[in-house]
């Protein structure tokens, strides 16, 4: 019998799950790097750059690919739509959430955007409808968020404000998915490439002043930091995230839900130094709790 088979399907599974470590690296990783950038640059700017350095590179990456981007028509409104609600708004949120609360926490935060999208199915997909493990796992991750949100009231190391934003900013995420899922269905590399172009656009459209520094007073670290989240977390986790979608699906890409907050929050207190807190933990285990209960499949 030939070992051959069991060789390849063992390669296969092992770069699908290193895929996947990469994108939760990036992804979880990517609070950090906002935190930085903000040292210097505005939140506008920080989100605007790093829309405008992600577009740039999958620019090239799509000329490299071959492919072209559709004429003008209902493809970018749809990539208007998207580019605003998934990807401005959310970006420029958790920038101004970050000024006042600590990296760790703003990921602790997103937790709760697959919980979101859960309540936005049901109302506006078809064969979405909330069951009971749908409902509990909800009401168990809003207990997680609740957790986080009251000690903040009389924290002063984070604001109920900037927490708010970063929560206003997973339920757009949560919206884009929904929103995404009733269009027609686009080449990934094109949505995506198309999507952030557009984002950019805007960016400079409604920041004008992003542009008004100068370029021998950034530090270093900003100017690093802001430079990475256009290529890591804004342009290549995008193609980490479709290219995985292809090879292993959907289901297996949803375990990066349980981990990202984890490396988000403890990536915070290894590098900054931010403290960790018991309660913070507490609500993390139920959030994510609330997410593995929501997956549950309902037995007759």
């Amino acid at each position: 019998m030939s070992l051959l088979p069991l060789k390849s399907n063992l390669s296969h599974s092992m770069i699908n799950n290193l895929m996947l470590s990469a994108l939760i690296l990036i992804w979880g990783t990517s609070f950090l790097l906002i935190n930085r950038s903000l040292i210097f640059f505005t939140p506008e700017q920080v989100a605007g750059f790093r829309l405008c350095i992600g577009a740039i590179v999958m620019v090239t990456v799509l000329f490299i690919s071959g492919k072209r981007l559709p004429n003008l028509g209902p493809a970018w409104l749809h990539f208007l739509v998207i580019a605003v609600v998934a990807n401005l708004l959310p970006f420029w949120m958790i920038a101004i959430g970050q000024t006042t609360i600590s990296s760790g926490m703003a990921g602790l935060l997103m937790a709760i955007m697959p919980l979101v999208t859960l309540v936005l199915a049901h109302i506006f997909l078809v064969n979405e409808r909330l069951n009971r493990f749908k409902l509990m796992g909800f009401i168990v991750g809003i207990s997680g968020v609740v957790f986080i949100l009251g000690p903040t009231l009389i924290n002063v190391s984070n604001s109920l404000v900037g927490s708010l934003l970063v929560l206003a900013a997973a339920c757009c995420y949560a919206s884009g998915t929904i929103f995404t899922k009733r269009l027609p269905v686009y080449d990934p590399l094109v949505a995506s490439t198309g999507t952030l172009i557009c984002a950019g656009l805007v960016s400079l459209l409604i920041w004008p002043n992003m542009l008004s520094f100068s370029l021998s007073d950034v530090p270093f670290i900003s100017g690093f930091s802001v430079a990475l989240l256009g290529v890591l977390p804004t342009a290549l986790a995008m193609l980490l995230y479709f290219h995985i979608i292809n090879r292993a699906g959907a289901t297996f890409l949803s375990n990066i839900n349980y981990v990202i907050p984890v490396v988000a929050y403890f990536s915070g207190a290894l590098v900054l130094g931010e403290v960790i807190l018991w309660h913070d933990i507490l609500a993390l285990l139920l959030i994510i709790a609330g997410i593995v209960l929501s997956r549950r499949k309902v037995t007759i």
